[in-house]
């Protein structure tokens, strides 16, 4: 529990690169206050939809007692909204991502360098972007049509569809916001999962609380930013590294000998002795 609210808590440290980098941050807002407005009124679309089409999908429960059909129906259409939203969720931040790559390349490289004084050197590149962007709005789509699964049984349903969705999904964003500063340290797809995975707490609490956030209206163009910026504190707090003076620990519990990358590599040998022989 202490790593999971670690992660989370590196989203609200984000935050704090409004106070340091206020002008990246501000551009940040800007591919998602134009993505989320397509995507807004898309998911305003399909709840205006959906009731009509749970009636054409469930025809059989026409002769049913009205309890059963409606609790059927509910069930039904409370799970096709709630996958919907979360294909959105997902689709969300990796289409801005993509989109607003430019944006969001100045947000980690400001976040570096306000934290450690440094930016690796390591190009992580448009086409990159959008092959990580399409990877993940088909794992959020496998997520989504196993949560709308679990939403369909009847009371408790809506709950634990909403729960797996939301862990699910938190984890598939902590993958991708934190891409970007892995792989600028030349750690490939390989090497950036065993990462997460050896750090799972972490890399949940962190992706689950920026999924919340993002369920909050206009929470997603809001928190883009910080999420951007909590992703590259969420490296620094696993693999190590320098920290500019002033700048404090990105976190506490970091073994820098865990990931061999990111460890500052040891001082030459002493060779007076074997001079001395």
């Amino acid at each position: 529990m202490r790593e999971f609210l670690t992660g989370a808590g590196l989203l609200l440290r984000g935050l704090g690169q409004w106070r340091r980098t206020p002008g990246a941050m501000a551009l940040g807002l800007i591919p998602g206050t134009l993505v989320g407005l397509v995507f807004a009124g898309a998911l305003v679309g399909w709840g205006l939809v959906l009731p009509g089409l749970v009636d054409d999908w469930t025809p059989f429960a026409d002769t049913w007692a009205p309890f059963w059909a409606t609790t059927v129906r509910t069930a039904i259409g409370v799970a096709s909204f709630g996958a919907a939203l979360l294909i959105v969720v997902v689709s969300f931040t990796a289409v801005t991502l993509a989109v607003g790559e430019p944006f969001y390349d100045r947000i980690w490289r400001a976040t570096e360098r306000s934290v450690t004084g440094t930016v690796p050197d390591a190009d992580y590149g448009f086409w990159r972007a959008v092959g990580d962007s399409v990877r993940l709005i088909l794992r959020g789509v496998l997520a989504a049509l196993l949560a709308w699964v679990i939403g369909l049984i009847p009371f408790v349903g809506g709950v634990l569809g909403f729960a797996t969705g939301v862990a699910l999904t938190g984890w598939l964003l902590a993958d991708e916001l934190t891409s970007r500063s892995l792989s600028a340290r030349g750690l490939d797809r390989r090497a950036r999962r065993a990462i997460i995975k050896d750090h799972r707490a972490r890399a949940l609490g962190f992706g689950v609380a920026t999924q919340l956030c993002f369920l909050v209206p206009l929470g997603a163009v809001a928190v883009m930013p910080a999420a951007v910026a909590g992703s590259t504190l969420w490296t620094l707090s696993v693999l190590g590294g320098p920290v500019r003076p002033g700048a404090g620990p990105v976190a506490s519990g970091t073994d820098p000998r865990e990931h061999p990358a990111a460890a500052t590599p040891p001082p030459p040998a002493d060779r007076s002795a074997d001079a001395a022989r």
